[in-house]
């Protein structure tokens, strides 16, 4: 169950801190292939298949394919749940079906200074990835009732919030206030359809296919 799923299309807020502090890095994201038409585009909470390719920006080795290795089929994941690296919640936003895009990711939205597998510490990394399907998350009463802590039917600011929290958490990561401020900040944007500053039962149900 996932709260990305109330949140439309949006990406991830680059901030620029008091005292001279360098931006947060960026994904690099170049579009190898758009399709003549697109339905509709990616956002946080969607389940995207892909098939990808990985290499190591320093010397172009291949460390990963979804169509050499394993059984060879793509991959199904939830986007913005932190179930893949960083560098791809941020980086196949607003993506369609059919879409190729070449993404190069630095070692910290990626596997940062420790590396993993074939991948040596502090890497950047390049990804040929293929959207071949999106289809909606989990939008139901149930998850709903779970964010609503005070059984008022609807979301405040800060239950969103500490969904999210609960969330990083049960995966494994740990919160980050800063990234989960700007979170917090474009779901209301986009969700919040009567600006009052809660997200209703109805708000959240609703599917936005159209986005």
């Amino acid at each position: 169950m996932l709260l990305f799923s109330i949140c439309s299309v949006l990406s991830f807020v680059v901030t620029l801190a008091f005292g001279g502090k360098l931006p947060d890095p960026e994904v690099k994201i170049e579009v190898l292939h758009q399709p003549f038409l697109c339905q509709r585009q990616t956002k946080y909470g969607d389940m995207l298949l892909v098939h990808h390719e990985g290499y190591l920006d320093s010397d172009g080795t291949m460390f990963h394919s979804s169509r050499l290795e394993g059984d060879k089929n793509p991959v199904w994941f939830t986007l913005g749940n932190r179930e893949v690296i960083l560098g791809w919640d941020k980086g196949l936003l607003k993506m369609c079906a059919g879409e190729r895009r070449k993404l190069t990711v630095p070692p910290s939205l990626a596997y940062g200074k420790e590396g993993r597998g074939k991948i040596p510490p502090s890497s950047t990394l390049i990804f040929d990835i293929e959207l071949v399907d999106i289809r909606n998350g989990p939008r139901s009463h149930d998850s709903f009732r779970e964010m609503d802590l005070n059984d008022d039917w609807k979301l405040s600011r800060e239950e969103v919030k500490q969904y999210l929290e609960n969330e990083f958490k049960k995966h494994g990561h740990a919160p980050n206030d800063t990234q989960n401020d700007a979170m917090v900040d474009d779901i209301f944007k986009y969700e919040d359809e009567d600006k009052d500053g809660f997200i209703s039962a109805r708000e959240f149900t609703y599917q936005h296919d159209e986005l």
